[in-house]
């Protein structure tokens, strides 16, 4: 196990990260894209300024994980171990990650781009979304309730095709939830 350590402008990419258990530990500017970090064991970590985009997370454990200013392009969340997917990012890139039959209860995206992002499947219960652009982000047989949508934008929800009970949206985001009728809305 690896405890409270702090890794700082490390190339992963030349020298693959230890396969160990990860806890209390920050990484600052590092280079994951691309990289295996399956099996990895992150604990109550945080990652700054850190690029994991395309990095293989096959039965990752990410718990009580925090993602600031990170770039997380096409990440496949969906592989990750999902008994302990519990992460917060704020200011991140997550386009083209998926988040496919996830549960994501109670987790924060706060001024992220999650445009094309797969969430079909999950269970999005209790989750913010602030200030998030969702373009052509995927709610596909979705379990939003009570989920946050509030400040988001670009979102479009099918009503018929999610669980919406209790979900929080915007007066101008009532657009995202009606597109499929293509009704005009002044």
């Amino acid at each position: 196990m690896i405890e409270s350590q702090t890794f700082k402008k490390i190339n992963y990419t030349n020298k693959p990260l230890l396969k160990d258990e990860y806890e209390d530990c920050t990484f600052i500017d590092c280079l994951f894209s691309n990289t295996d970090l399956s099996s990895i064991s992150f604990i109550d970590c945080e990652f700054i300024d850190c690029d994991l985009s395309s990095a293989k997370i096959y039965e990752t454990i990410f718990n009580g994980v925090q993602f600031t200013n990170c770039k997380l392009l096409g990440l496949p969340f969906n592989t990750a171990n999902q008994f302990t997917l519990i992460a917060t990012f704020k200011n991140c890139q997550l386009d083209f990650a998926s988040f496919y039959q996830r549960k994501l209860k109670n987790q924060k995206f706060t001024n992220c781009s999650l445009k094309e992002v797969d969430f079909s499947l999950a269970e999005i219960v209790n989750v913010q979304f602030n200030n998030c652009n969702l373009e052509n982000a995927s709610f596909e047989n979705t379990n939003l309730e009570k989920a946050n949508f509030t400040t988001a934008y670009n979102y479009t929800i099918d009503p018929e095709k999610n669980k919406i009970k209790g979900a929080k949206f915007a007066k101008d985001g009532i657009v995202g939830l009606l597109t499929k009728y293509r009704i005009e809305i002044e």
